[in-house]
């Protein structure tokens, strides 16, 4: 076949052309690298949302300061008192998921940062009322008050002894408990006490918040309200009587009020000579403006040098939260009771204390025998009741944990890491208890001045 010059032509513009489409029909390396990573739009958004949440995470986890749990007793017995504290969740998953709805929200993916924050915010919702050491000694200086060998001259006898009782006369004093008001139960109640009372010793009673109502209209002339109804003086029981008939609850509860009037109520009575005791009993916090905490520490300081004490009745646990702050600030005893014989037993600790005032009077002030502790105790009791309280939170938190968990606020994950943090929390509590209560156990055959320094020194180099 012969070629001509045209022909050749012809087909060197052919072969350009399927070159040409060779090319744009075959795809490059690149070209094969993008089709096999490509994806719709609907896709491209869910891979950028995902890329957002995770930056999100990241930023967020690093923002988070987790505060670290206790690492000491002291500490934790500081914690306040959580707003449900007393809860039973058993059949209550209604109530838990309300009551726990702000608490944060770990339902995708949390990291071990954001699951440690949720656990302290749980537990600040149910955190129990635990007592540390300085509990211990605070009730073993008061059990053995009178001892010369104490250091401290407050809780030295004197020649007189002074026993001032607070006694909150607001509205909600008016409620009722196993049939009984709780006004009525605290007027029998410091009667009986006032009748155990050792010739020789004066009683006092002042009262707050018995005037007015519980009206906003009325607060301005409750929280004025404070009366020395039973001034100090021997115990004359008709003329107690007729004082404790001279109030009823009423008002607003101004428990700052009354320890800056219990402060001029013994003003003569200065400690160097007197052995001076207060007892402050309320059943809720202060609803007026005098600040209580810095009016408790101002009667201690003074040249009275009181022994403070402060009783919670049937109150609750921001009441118990304040209270414990005025005992603590005070170095006394706080102590909550819930009806009329847990009322009648702290006065008859009390009562006790007098006794053994008049005791020493009457062995014309000789030193008295050195008591050895016991661990039967009331002092050592509460050993049990704390372990009691370790396990009853850690229970609680468990079950809220599996009701969340059923309710898909959490993945499986973060309720095995949830549930394994609150079992070691709750493990090294009652490991602390048991060494407290092998020291206390060794202190038993001490004097009450030896096993209460030995429980300072404890104490002061825990606190270090």
């Amino acid at each position: 076949m012969k070629i001509t010059l045209k022909s050749l032509i012809v087909l060197s513009i052919i072969l350009v052309f399927l070159v040409g489409c060779n090319k744009n029909t075959e795809p490059s390396q690149n070209d094969k690298e993008d089709t096999t990573t490509s994806t719709t739009p609907q896709q491209q958004d869910k891979n950028k949302d995902e890329d957002d949440e995770s930056a999100n995470h990241n930023e967020n986890s690093a923002e988070i300061e987790v505060e670290p749990l206790p690492t000491t007793y002291q500490e934790l017995a500081s914690k306040m008192i959580g707003e449900y504290a007393d809860i039973n969740p058993v059949n209550q998953d209604e109530k838990i998921l309300e009551i726990l709805k702000d608490l944060p929200d770990i339902s995708t993916n949390p990291d071990e940062k954001h699951l440690d924050d949720f656990y302290n915010e749980l537990l600040k919702k149910v955190q129990k009322e635990f007592k540390g050491p300085e509990e211990a000694i605070r009730k073993l200086k008061f059990q053995s008050l009178g001892n010369p060998e104490i250091g401290d001259s407050r809780y030295q006898f004197k020649e007189n002894l002074n026993v001032e009782i607070l006694l909150d006369a607001s509205g909600s004093m008016g409620e009722i408990i196993n049939g009984k008001a709780k006004m009525a139960i605290a007027k029998d109640s410091i009667l009986s006490f006032a009748k155990s009372l050792p010739k020789g010793a004066k009683i006092s009673l002042r009262v707050y918040g018995h005037k007015g109502s519980g009206s906003d209209s009325d607060k301005a002339l409750s929280c004025k309200s404070s009366d020395l109804v039973y001034s100090t003086s021997n115990f004359e029981e008709g003329k107690l009587k007729a004082a404790l008939n001279k109030f009823s609850p009423k008002g607003w509860t101004p428990i700052g009020l009354a320890l800056n009037e219990a402060k001029k109520d013994l003003a003569k009575y200065d400690g160097a000579n007197n052995t001076n005791i207060v007892y402050l009993v309320s059943d809720g916090v202060d609803t007026c403006d005098i600040d209580p905490i810095n009016s408790a520490k101002e009667l201690f300081n003074s040249n009275i040098s009181p022994i403070i004490n402060v009783i919670g009745f049937d109150v609750d646990n921001a009441g118990q939260n304040q209270l414990k702050q005025i005992a603590n600030v005070t170095q006394g005893i706080y102590e909550n009771v819930n009806d009329e014989s847990g009322l009648k037993k702290e006065l008859e600790k009390l009562s006790d204390v007098t006794q053994r005032w008049n005791e020493w009077k009457v062995k014309g002030k000789e030193q008295l025998e050195i008591q050895k502790i016991d661990n039967s105790l009331d002092i050592f009791g509460y050993i049990t009741d704390e372990n009691s309280k370790a396990s009853d939170e850690k229970m609680n938190i468990g079950l809220i944990l599996n009701i969340l968990q059923e309710n898909n606020k959490f993945n499986n994950e973060s309720y095995t890491y949830l549930e394994r943090k609150n079992n070691e929390y709750h493990q090294w509590i009652r490991d602390e208890i048991a060494k407290f209560n092998d020291e206390l156990r060794a202190l038993n055959d001490k004097s009450y001045t030896e096993a209460i320094k030995d429980l300072e020194n404890k104490y002061k180099e825990n606190t270090q």
